[in-house]
């Protein structure tokens, strides 16, 4: 059975490594997110370093998630001082489980909260497509599918949760 891939991106104000506040509540807060979501049913696995490494994304060994890759218009740092973006990477059983997720609990707080953290963007901050059963889905393809949907729309390769297709490539009504 396929299962569904989910990259997300955004731009952060300031930078991982900044020591402000502000930062440091972003990464605790985020520390929790992810455990929660990680627990959540419909959660396969997600992106992360071989090391482990917080804040390191450039560079890191992601195994069989691929080489490390952001969208053209990221124009910010690339070091571990510099970078400035928060980025996800994860496998899901189907969209209601990853909607849930997403858009409920602890990750709906903090998404209510974007606005003290990241950048304002005109590009979407998150894709969704099918892969095969057992595949696992690169940065690159995360970049490209993004890319994608912002260039062209949603379609079966590169859709969002209000716009939904089936592993078919069919469109689906939207329960979310």
């Amino acid at each position: 059975m396929p299962r569904l891939a989910l990259y997300t991106f955004g731009v952060l104000q300031a930078p991982l490594a900044d020591p402000s506040p502000a930062t440091r509540e972003f990464y605790a807060i985020g520390a929790d997110v992810y455990r929660r979501i990680s627990a959540h049913p419909g959660h396969l696995a997600r992106a992360e370093p071989a090391g482990g490494e917080q804040g390191v994304l450039f560079g890191a060994d992601w195994g069989t998630w691929g080489e490390f890759a952001v969208p053209a218009w990221y124009g910010k740092g690339r070091t571990a001082d510099t970078t400035a973006l928060a980025t996800t990477l994860s496998l899901w059983t189907d969209p209601r489980s990853a909607f849930d997720a997403v858009y409920t609990g602890m990750h709906r707080d903090a998404l209510k909260r974007r606005n003290d953290w990241f950048e304002r963007s005109r590009h979407p901050s998150h894709v969704l497509w099918w892969v095969p059963e057992g595949g696992t889905p690169t940065w690159r393809e995360g970049v490209d599918r993004l890319e994608r949907l912002h260039d062209h729309g949603p379609a079966p390769q590169a859709f969002t949760f209000p716009q939904q297709f089936t592993p078919e490539g069919d469109p689906t009504p939207t329960r979310t």
